[in-house]
């Protein structure tokens, strides 16, 4: 005989109420993090043990202010409650997590979770703040009207945990008693004539109350996740039936409860009469003043791209110089061959060119860990409205735009934290325009390939900086461009409740840092893992033995000429002979003959079969570009030394004589680069979070289509004009 389940807590809660931060506080890394089926609010769940030794499971769920639900999170939040999703259990008890800062706002959904009957313990969270503003609470008093047990606590300090572990651990956890306004008789009897009609679609239960068809007919979600096409029609019959019969009944609810919450706050809430400034005052002050505001959030923006792009250098050399090693290590364990060679060059460069973006992404994450846990994020979004307003976005808009000039992936899936769909696809659309970290060895070759050393460094960086405007501006034109045509509808505008500034959980922090590495390795690192694979495979077969067995012998030959002199004329012959060899097979396997396939799409570019194979080998990541490049001219190189790469693109010359690689061309090349979706780690983000193929291969379209028509007007105008 098994023994019984744990119970199921759930955690609920206004966002900002310090709800996640208790659920981390009390799980560690004992969680696990998914989604929710078709949509992308994310569902945690994990384990704790009460101060007993008792196992209890908890599932934080999404932050909402209300269960009449007006996004996914809070259609989510009530299905889950009313035991509306087969993917997630009906909760046993639930903790209820109040803001003793923010009381008020945070009873109104208190008081509709009350009323659905679920043991319930409340935890008071923030009380710490609430003294600060020098609030007094009546906690045993507010215990007694919800007639559920009440822990004060500090979930960023852990002070109250072991209270409410044992509260959370009681078999006989009350239901509360308190009802904040009991339904009009007249709205009671036509919720019992719609939920009849429910029922006949299924989207009502048999075992539910009349507060299901409640918050069904006053669903206002936009996607409305969780209720079917079908169940829909008759819920929207409903609402406008109840609407007819009863004009307004909806404000007079709402009105009613908080009618309610007032009254049961004057018993218990206790204010000074004049309250002293808090310290979010005193920095708001500064933060969202609309000089110093700015001036801060830029000099914060700054800090943060020199860590990203100066500091997690150091870590990046250490993680490739590590597969760099492990890739020595392979080669001198293994008898030469096909099996070594899909080793070294497929399996760990793939793999090590994902991962040696993690520095990167951990300090990314980090700080929108602290600009979340502090409160500052919401200053962030508050700032940058009215400039990403121009384009039809909101201020929540420039976080994701922001994160992904480091990587697109982690920007598409900072773009969970925009309110409006019709915001957040845009968002998700856009974000590849940002010139993220992979496009800068593309850059740094192709500058340096036609501009000579003369060129002062001065030169070089405003290329660099015009290749990011670039960039920018047309992620700004198209979300301009989205807004007024694909996607036409009133833009939503961005409600925001600033949170009071806390002391951040450093628990939390690096737990979020942590789930998101995960996600980022796990399904982006995958995904690049067997496209290296492909493209190793696909850049040598299939085999032609004859060069292979020339190839092999000559490189037995470098390898005996190296350990006598390093540089002897014979050791020179025998590397140019290697190259050329090599170049003569790469012609001959599938990346050549898809090369030559392709040539005359790009030729009208500028371009030859072998850029070609250089833009097919990128598609799996843009820095593949270089790696592929060096394949097909056979020469070393790397990010920090580019120069034979460099002197090989001046060398390479077309069947008539002239150069391949004029500075039209590398312009053509650069600007292709700044616009193509050439990353299918990002593709595979996008069709998870918009959990749509078709919004990824728009995606894919939309973009490859502009950096092709771009790209051919700059070469067919340069060369009408002479250059």
């Amino acid at each position: 005989m098994s023994a019984p389940e744990s119970p199921l807590l759930a955690i609920v809660g206004n966002p900002n109420s310090g709800k996640t931060t208790l659920f981390n506080l009390l799980t560690g890394l004992r969680q696990k993090v998914a989604n929710y089926p078709g949509v992308t609010v994310e569902k945690k769940i994990g384990e704790c043990w009460s101060q007993h030794g008792k196992k209890l499971r908890l599932i934080d769920l999404p932050g909402a202010y209300s269960l009449n639900a007006r996004s996914p999170d809070e259609a989510v939040l009530r299905d889950v409650l009313l035991g509306r999703r087969s993917d997630t259990p009906k909760p046993d008890k639930v903790v209820l997590v109040l803001d003793a800062a923010n009381l008020e706002r945070n009873l109104y959904l208190a008081s509709q979770i009350l009323e659905l009957g679920l043991p319930t313990v409340v935890a008071l969270n923030m009380v710490d703040i609430a003294e600060s503003k020098q609030w007094r609470i009546d906690v045993k008093k507010l215990a007694e009207e919800l007639g559920v047990p009440v822990i004060p606590m500090q979930a960023t300090t852990g002070k109250g945990l072991i209270e409410l572990k044992a509260a959370m651990s009681r078999e006989d956890l009350p239901p509360s008693r308190w009802h904040s306004a009991p339904l009009p008789d007249e709205i009671r009897a036509s919720l019992m004539s719609t939920r009849a009609q429910l029922l006949l679609t299924g989207a009502a239960h048999e075992r539910t109350s009349l507060l299901e068809p409640l918050y069904l007919l006053s669903d206002h979600d936009p996607l409305h996740a969780g209720i079917r096409d079908e169940q829909l029609g008759q819920i929207l019959k409903g609402r406008e039936a109840l609407e007819q019969a009863h004009p307004g009944w909806e404000d007079q609810l709402v009105h009613d409860r908080y009618t309610a919450i007032e009254k049961l706050c004057k018993d218990v809430l206790h204010r000074p009469e004049i309250e002293p400034p808090t310290i979010t005052q005193k920095l708001d002050a500064w933060f969202l003043h609309p000089v110093f505001g700015g001036v801060t959030l830029l000099a914060f923006l700054v800090f943060l791209f020199y860590l990203i792009f100066k500091v997690a250098e150091g870590p990046m050399g250490w993680i490739e110089e590590g597969f760099g090693a492990l890739g020595t290590w392979v080669t001198n364990m293994m008898a030469p061959g096909d099996l070594r060679d899909l080793i070294v060059d497929g399996a760990i460069s793939g793999v090590a060119g994902v991962v040696v973006f993690l520095p990167q992404i951990l300090i990314l994450f980090f700080f929108i860990g602290l600009m979340e846990d502090t409160g500052y994020m919401a200053r962030l979004a508050f700032i940058m409205d009215r400039l990403m307003s121009v384009v039809g976005l909101n201020g929540k808009a420039f976080l994701p735009f922001l994160s992904s000039y480091a990587c697109a992936v982690p920007g598409v899936m900072a773009a969970r934290t925009i309110d409006s769909p019709k915001d957040r696809l845009i968002t998700v659309l856009i974000a590849p325009l940002a010139s993220c970290s992979a496009r800068l060895p593309v850059y740094l070759l192709l500058i340096s390939a036609f501009m000579p050393d003369t060129v002062s460094l001065l030169a070089k960086a405003s290329v660099m900086v015009g290749l990011y405007a670039l960039g920018t501006f047309g992620a700004f034109a198209f979300a301009w461009l989205f807004n007024k045509g694909v996607m036409r509808g009133a833009n939503a505008p961005m409600i925001l409740e600033m949170p009071s500034y806390k002391r951040p959980s450093l628990k939390g922090i690096f737990l979020l840092v942590w789930q998101r590495a995960k996600a980022f390795l796990v399904r982006a690192g995958t995904i690049i893992f067997g496209i290296s694979i492909l493209i190793w495979a696909a850049a040598n077969y299939p085999v032609d033995s004859g060069l292979r067995m020339q190839e092999r012998a000559l490189a037995d030959q470098i390898e005996v000429l190296s350990s006598k002199s390093e540089d002897s004329p014979e050791l020179e012959a025998a590397k140019v002979q290697l190259a050329d060899i090599k170049s003569r097979h790469l012609a001959q396997s599938f990346a050549g003959r898809a090369g030559h396939l392709i040539e005359p799409v790009i030729k009208p570019l500028g371009y030859d079969w072998k850029i070609g194979i250089g833009l097919i080998g990128s598609f799996a990541a843009r820095e593949v570009f270089v790696n592929t490049m060096s394949v097909v001219y056979a020469v070393e190189s790397d990010d920090e030394d580019m120069t034979p790469l460099r002197e090989r693109l001046h060398a390479e010359k077309r069947a008539d004589g002239s150069p391949v690689y004029t500075p039209l061309v590398c312009i053509s090349l650069l600007v292709f680069y700044v616009f193509a979706m050439q990353c299918v780690s990002t593709m595979a983000i996008v069709k998870r979070e918009t959990n749509s193929w078709y919004w990824m291969w728009f995606q894919l379209f939309y973009m490859s289509g502009t950096a092709y028509v771009l790209s051919l007007a700059i070469f067919q105008i340069g060369t009408a004009l002479g250059y």
